[in-house]
């Protein structure tokens, strides 16, 4: 029986927190009852066979917080992107027999609505414009290959350019396998 009250005390204070709040001079009435299962069931409204119980408010609310203006972060208008190659790597010796070769770039500060890239395999353009940075050549000759990357706004002009990196293709040679 008393693990019961003690039972009913907890349920009580804890669902003092989630009644409505109330003007903090007022007191809470609820009514509890115990269910077939000897379960204490509690409620608002007045039940045959209820027992009332009184839950005094005292009083704990949050205090009113002071709005703290926080500096705006400066957006800058006319930001200085830079693109360059994540992949492959400057000297970089790619072997692929089908002569394909993936292109990564990255922009910075961020990759905004409106830009696009397009990619020169010596210094010819060979994909894009684009909006995003990736690319795959296929087909291409096995030897040395220049890659850059140039980074167009919305009105076409060039915003940045990457620096040209040299990549090797080796292929499998029909006269010479080896």
């Amino acid at each position: 029986m008393s693990r019961l009250l003690l039972l009913c005390a907890l349920l009580c204070s804890s669902l003092c927190w989630a009644l409505p709040q109330e003007k903090p001079s007022d007191d809470k009435t609820v009514f509890m009852t115990v269910d077939k299962n000897n379960v204490p069931v509690f409620s608002d409204n007045p039940s045959p066979g209820a027992t009332q119980v009184r839950i005094k408010d005292n009083g704990n609310s949050m205090l009113p917080v002071t709005p703290v203006n926080l500096p705006t972060p400066s957006v800058d208008d006319n930001p200085k992107f830079q693109v360059h190659i994540d992949k492959p790597n400057d000297q970089d010796t790619i072997r692929d027999n089908t002569g394909t070769i993936y292109v990564s770039g990255l922009v910075s500060p961020m990759f905004s609505q409106g830009l696009r890239v397009q990619l020169f395999l010596d210094n010819k353009l060979v994909a894009g414009p684009s909006g995003n940075a990736n690319f795959i050549l296929h087909d291409i000759d096995r030897g040395e290959h220049k890659l850059r990357l140039e980074l167009l706004d919305q009105s076409g002009k060039v915003i940045a350019q990457s620096t040209e990196i040299t990549v090797y293709l080796h292929r499998a040679s029909a006269i010479s396998p080896n």
